[in-house]
């Protein structure tokens, strides 16, 4: 069996930040609160929604009582399922899955983007079809960087192996704390420059990726 590859989502198969910035915008408007800038919105996505919505409380001086962070992460993620319509596959993308599958390799998908709005998009794409496995932000109690939810789509896969292929520190973490090697997408949401972040292979380009694989 070809080696299993196993995707992050935001910032590595699509660029969902412009709809990530009007779902928290739209939330901050409720509050009669400024909007967040593109670049603060963008800066805040990697440890899932409730981070994002931590980010977003401290950027704009709402206080981090508990009660405010529950009643915001619920209006924030009952908005985000259903927000699609800004978000965009990055080049590539589905003739690179399409050429993986073919050649054997099983897919999955582990992000901290919650469960429901993955399968939202994955569904809006028509990508759902390629992974045999998905793991949200919310599957298990804990999130990347912790392993376990790359090591559970690896269960969910029958794999004790895999590449991993993300775009963010947070990826590459994961990828050294379970043992996989990682390819760095270095199109998307990482916070700092390339050489900073341990990797196997790196590509900007998903058409280089299947090589990649083949040569893992």
């Amino acid at each position: 069996m070809s080696l299993p590859i196993i995707f992050d989502l935001d910032g590595t198969l699509i660029d969902s930040a412009p709809d990530i910035h009007g779902v928290g915008n739209a939330v901050l408007a409720e509050e009669g609160l400024p909007p967040l800038t593109f670049a603060e919105a963008r800066s805040f996505i990697g440890n899932g929604a409730g981070a994002f919505v931590s980010r977003m409380m401290a950027a704009r001086g709402i206080s981090e009582a508990p009660e405010n962070h529950t009643r915001l992460t619920k209006a924030f993620i009952a908005r985000y399922e259903g927000a699609v319509q800004l978000t965009r596959l990055y080049p590539g993308v589905e003739a690179a899955l399409d050429e993986l599958r073919a050649a054997g390799h099983p897919l999955g998908l582990c992000t901290n983007k919650p469960h429901a709005p993955t399968l939202s998009v994955l569904r809006h794409f028509g990508l759902d079809a390629f992974f045999a496995t998905v793991v949200g932000g919310d599957t298990l109690v804990v999130r990347k960087p912790d392993p376990a939810p790359l090591r559970h789509a690896m269960t969910g896969l029958k794999a004790r192996a895999c590449l991993f292929v993300g775009d963010s520190e947070i990826d590459a973490e994961t990828a050294q704390a379970a043992g996989a090697p990682f390819a760095l997408f270095t199109e998307g949401y990482r916070k700092g420059p390339v050489a900073g972040i341990p990797h196997s292979a790196l590509f900007a380009e998903f058409s280089d990726l299947p090589a990649i694989a083949a040569a893992l």
